[in-house]
């Protein structure tokens, strides 16, 4: 062979060798991808391991991180972080939807962002980014991932709604978003997961009834909802041929057991409220292996069938109410290794079975009424009818001492009530009360818990301190020199709460006067006590209230007058803005946006700032006012504590029962019609009830909303950040309460959409 023949061999095994070895290795677009992505991540040490893009990613494994390629493409990506992983408060604090130092990665990750990198990896099969410390909604474009198998999100601090086209995904094999805080209703949409074969949803918040769509999808082998939220009642899972486990503990459903496919081998009902007795066909379940009902409110007696199942290792009854006996001559299966039948009313003798049977079989039976030698047992009359007969005449006695005592102690108030009127001079006690704090003895019809809690928000109210003077009284006089003695010229205004007047303290600060009448139903203290409440609400988007006056002078009508003095904000309100009836002005999506969120958070902060929460808000676009800055600030809240204001049936012409929900103390579906406001502006959403339905289908038509939305908002949005805020609309209104999101998931879902619409604004920027 000569030199030439030499060389070209050479050249032909090195090319053999090169082409071999860079089929394993990444385009250099796909490498970029991923070392994005650890940027995305903020550097974990599990990712020290990717240096540079000259780096194989491909052939670098280890226990936390694995990259398979494929034609130069990424199919399989595994990221294992170190972030807690099962725990639901953090160092003693509950994620709230925010950031959380050394826990979640920092406030400036974005969900949106890390998912519109990562749907880069168009080729992606298996995905595992599980304790990562990531946070936020997770955005529907995931579906952009469309020939992903496996999915697995679990244990970072994911949260909202589960995106809709998650389950459109048709490649999809398995699922787990498991601890994470996903709160909003169970999806209900499985019908399109033809190959949907292991679910898990388990450790979150999710709540609504379970989803029936799920009972279609007949490839499922396991699906674990357990510790959420969940309620209502269940169907019969028999069309589920191939499922294997089943896991609903630690929910709320409260139906009967429903009916298992055969081929179940784990089934996992604990800690929610299932009645009635175990079906019968339960005894039929050949290849059951692991059986747990305890918790619950069952009844009847224990099947003997469960005992001899020929699989069954583990069965726990416990903690129900069956009652009766058990077979003298049960059978018990030799795989059986754990037996827990334990506070139930379970009578009679305990099965030989189950006192003398295979050493490492463990059997629990305290709490029950079982007689002869068996330990820590009720009496047998615990289980008896005539128990139950002597204890419930027991509490008549003990409701009826109860009752009569309290009858003498009316009495006796009554009798003290009258005697203080007659040596008191009339009218000075309950001026004199005027005066008295928060630290005088309770009165009646004051909840001493309501007083206790005020000094909660005290503490609460820190966070929203502003640079305006503590609230205190006013007397009439200063009320009086403020307003020109309430000349027609100072009159803004008048709602259900009363007239409005506008006026100006000797200090100097523009101050907003509400006069209405002292409700009925308090006392001169009750009524002070709850005013010096709402006047601890102080939060940087409500309007702050300044003093009060109470006029002790009755009036011509018999009613004695109180005053509420608030800051003047007075640029104008939101529906003024929305309406485009200030010259000059017409608000964008973005600062629509910015409105709503700060809304959001003050209704937030009376809902949570103090328990029990202010609720009934009088949510509506015209009392959210804007200062000078364009900050929002809302209205009108909390005044159903001191008014006699009393449920109304809603918007004038409709019946007491339309939409089945007229709950105007709902503050959630009243936030609902502002956005709406804020969607498709004002002169279509004032008719609220009578075009909502005209108005969701629209909404969820392909091309209806272009109908309806606002032109303002569609020329200045992002689709998707619009699409995020519709979604949410359609839940706020919805005409189901249960469906209805939290406070705190409106709050969020519009905060994920001013950041989605951010970053397109920065994109068009560039």
């Amino acid at each position: 062979m000569g030199f030439h023949d030499l060389v070209l061999l050479l050249c032909a095994a090195w090319c053999v060798f090169y082409v071999g070895s860079c089929s394993a290795q990444l385009q250099s677009s796909q490498t970029q991808v991923l070392l994005q992505l650890k940027k995305h991540l903020e550097y974990p040490k599990q990712l020290d391991i990717w240096k540079d893009r000259w780096t194989d990613l491909c052939s670098i494994v280890s226990n936390e991180v694995n990259v398979t390629c494929k034609d130069n493409f990424v199919t399989e990506l595994m990221i294992l972080g170190d972030k807690p992983l099962k725990g639901r408060n953090f160092d003693g604090r509950d994620f709230d939807g925010f950031a959380i130092p050394n826990i979640t990665l920092s406030q400036s990750f974005s969900m949106d962002s890390f998912m519109a990198t990562l749907a880069r990896l168009t080729s992606l099969k298996i995905l595992i980014l599980s304790s990562l410390g990531m946070w936020g909604p997770l955005p529907d474009r995931i579906h952009r991932l469309y020939a992903l198998e496996e999915l697995d999100l679990s244990y970072n601090c994911l949260y909202g709604s589960i995106p809709p086209k998650l389950f459109t995904m048709v490649n999809l094999q398995t699922v787990f978003l498991s601890g994470n805080f996903f709160n909003g209703t169970v999806p209900n949409w499985f019908n399109s997961s033809s190959n949907l074969q292991v679910l898990g949803l388990d450790n979150n918040r999710l709540k609504g009834p379970f989803p029936t769509s799920i009972l279609s999808v007949t490839p499922l082998l396991v699906i674990d909802m357990s510790s959420n939220r969940i309620s209502g009642t269940l169907q019969d899972f028999t069309d589920l041929r191939n499922l294997e486990q089943l896991d609903l503990s630690e929910n709320r459903l409260e139906s009967s057991l429903p009916a298992m496919p055969k081929g179940l081998m784990g089934l996992f009902l604990s800690s929610n409220s299932f009645s009635g007795e175990i079906p019968k066909h339960y005894g039929q379940l050949n290849e059951l292996q692991r059986l747990d009902v305890s918790l619950n409110s069952l009844t009847g007696t224990a099947p003997a069938e469960l005992f001899s199942l020929p699989k069954i290792y583990y069965l726990n009854l416990s903690s129900n109410l069956l009652s009766g006996p058990l077979q003298n001559h049960l059978k018990c299966s030799s795989q059986l290794r754990s037996i827990d039948i334990s506070h139930n009313r379970l009578a009679g003798d305990l099965p030989a079975s189950l006192r003398i049977g295979p050493k490492n079989r463990v059997v629990k039976s305290d709490g029950n009424c079982f007689s002869g030698s068996v330990q820590h047992q009720h009496a047998v009359s615990y289980c008896t009818e005539a128990h139950v007969k002597k204890k419930s005449h027991q509490v008549g006695i003990f409701v009826g001492v109860i009752v009569g005592s309290l009858v003498i102690i009316m009495v006796l108030a009554v009798c003290i009530v009258i005697t203080c009127k007659r040596c008191w001079p009339r009218g000075v006690s309950e001026q004199h009360l005027l005066h008295k704090t928060v630290q005088d003895s309770y009165p009646a019809g004051f909840s001493s818990e309501l007083v206790t809690n005020a000094r909660y928000v005290s503490e609460a109210a820190k966070l929203g301190k502003e640079d305006l003077p503590a609230c205190r009284s006013f007397s009439l006089e200063e009320l009086k020199e403020a307003t020109s003695n309430f000349d027609k010229s100072t009159f803004i205004g008048e709602n259900i709460y009363g007239k409005l007047y506008k006026g100006k303290l000797e200090s100097g600060i523009a101050v907003v006067i509400r006069c209405l009448p002292l409700s009925k139903r308090y006392s001169f203290r009750n009524f002070k006590l709850r005013l010096d409440l709402l006047a601890k609400l102080r939060h940087p988007h409500l309007v702050s209230l300044l003093g009060h006056c109470i006029d002790g002078v009755v009036g011509e009508q018999n009613q004695t007058t109180v005053f509420l003095i608030y800051e003047c904000v007075s640029n104008g309100n939101f529906q003024t803005y929305l309406s485009g009836d200030i010259p000059g002005k017409v608000f964008n999506w973005s600062e629509r946006l910015s409105v709503l969120i700060s809304i959001a958070k003050a209704v937030h902060f009376l809902h949570t700032g103090m328990i029990p929460g202010f609720f009934k808000n009088r949510l509506k676009a015209n009392n959210i006012l804007l200062n000078e800055n364009l900050m929002a600030k809302l209205s009108d809240y909390g005044l159903s504590i001191i008014s006699e204001e009393t449920d109304a049936s809603g918007v004038k012409g409709e019946s007491p029962n339309s939409w089945q929900m007229k709950r105007l103390e709902d503050d959630v579906y009243s936030f609902g019609f502002i956005l709406l406001e804020a969607l498709v502006g004002p002169s279509v959403s004032a008719k609220r009830e009578a075009i909502v339905l005209n108005v969701m289908a629209s909404f969820n038509s392909q091309d209806g909303w272009k109908e309806i939305v606002d032109p303002v908002v569609q020329a200045t949005c992002s689709k998707e950040s619009l699409f995020i805020v519709i979604s949410i609309t359609n839940k706020c209104i919805s005409p189901e309460s249960w469906s209805r999101p939290s406070i705190e998931d409106v709050l969020w879902n519009l905060q994920y959409a001013s950041q989605v619409q951010a970053t397109a604004d920065g994109d068009q920027r560039i």
